[in-house]
């Protein structure tokens, strides 16, 4: 029986999936899923044949249509996509529809059926309130030996609170806000649940205006903390949005033009039995004739900065030299890696 709250209680994900499950607000709002890992046909254009599944992937469940990248989502984008709302107004309307007593809303929304690419979803509004840097900060970034001078080379700015359009939001721990062609993506490592909020569209590419224009390698990979962990082991890298998305062929081609090798470096998901991380990375290899390489099962890490937190820089280091030369047949590579005082 789901406890109804006070009509003032913060609307926020957590409080939601504290009464209602991804899995559940995914059986209300979608009515051609069945059970998980069973295909279907999307609810978010014209399909007559059954290419959309919702999946597990790392800890969340996932709507992904597998004939169209852009169609991936968590249980509160797809929300907002079926419905053309903002954030909110998705956390609005869970929280009607299921009783929760969260928010007062009048919220009517009429789903859409085959526009998704004709209505443009209105961009929620993110601002922050930076705050001064603390020995936390330190410590956190430390893991990952990544100092300071280059978090401010990539636009990582300390959060004091968030607003999401009106709505204000003080985070529980310390987190961050990646500044992104006037998007943000907000990042609170200590959450389990909310550890991402995003305006950044999915056309943004992580990492790319700090790229040097030429250069001997440049990688792939996953994400901003992995770009700033591989620039402190002294290589150029960028990052999409999301594995799931494969880049576009203009970015290849250019990436080609200004580097001698460029290298697909994906997470391998050694705990799950699909690791969606080297199945994307295989996909990306196979369509654009690139090698991949990856962090070893036998080293416990699914990246780079995991096994940099693991093992250390000298450990990382050898691996990502050895791996270059069994996957490029390079026999000798001259990269050295930068201090790392925070």
């Amino acid at each position: 029986m789901i406890k109804h709250r006070k009509s003032d209680d913060h609307l926020h994900t957590d409080v939601i999936l504290a009464k209602v499950s991804e899995y559940d607000i995914f059986k209300h709002y979608c009515s051609s899923f069945k059970k998980l890992g069973t295909k279907f046909c999307s609810d978010l254009r014209e399909d007559k044949s059954p290419g959309v599944s919702i999946v597990e992937w790392k800890s969340t469940l996932l709507y992904k249509d597998f004939a169209n990248e852009e169609h991936t989502f968590n249980c509160f984008g797809y929300v907002m996509h079926k419905y053309n709302l903002d954030f909110v107004g998705a956390l609005q309307l869970i929280s009607r529809d299921f009783g929760l007593g969260l928010a007062a809303t009048d919220v009517m929304p009429t789903a859409r059926k085959y526009t998704y690419t004709k209505t443009p979803l209105k961009k929620a509004v993110i601002r922050i309130k930076s705050r001064r840097w603390l020995p936390e900060d330190a410590d956190y970034w430390k893991k990952f030996c990544i100092p300071k001078n280059l978090l401010v080379k990539f636009d990582v700015h300390p959060v004091k609170y968030f607003w999401i359009n009106e709505t204000r939001f003080h985070p529980p721990s310390i987190s961050y806000a990646f500044r992104f062609n006037g998007g943000y993506k907000i990042y609170s490592p200590y959450e389990s649940d909310n550890k991402w909020y995003s305006n950044v569209g999915r056309n943004v590419i992580q990492g790319y205006s700090q790229l040097a224009k030429t250069g001997e390698i440049v990688f792939l990979t996953s994400s901003l903390k992995d770009i700033m962990c591989l620039e402190v082991l002294g290589y150029a890298s960028i990052a999409l949005q999301s594995e799931m998305q494969l880049p576009e062929e203009t970015l290849v081609q250019t990436l080609k033009e200004r580097f001698k090798k460029v290298i697909v470096f994906y997470d391998n998901d050694f705990g799950s039995e699909q690791n969606p991380g080297q199945t994307m990375a295989s996909k990306i290899c196979s369509k654009f004739d690139i090698p991949n390489i990856y962090v070893p099962d036998i080293y416990c890490s699914k990246d780079i900065s995991d096994l940099i937190k693991n093992r250390g820089l000298a450990t990382a280091q050898q691996l990502i030299k050895d791996e270059i030369c069994k996957r490029t047949n390079k026999s000798k590579l001259t990269i050295s890696y930068i201090d790392v005082p925070f």
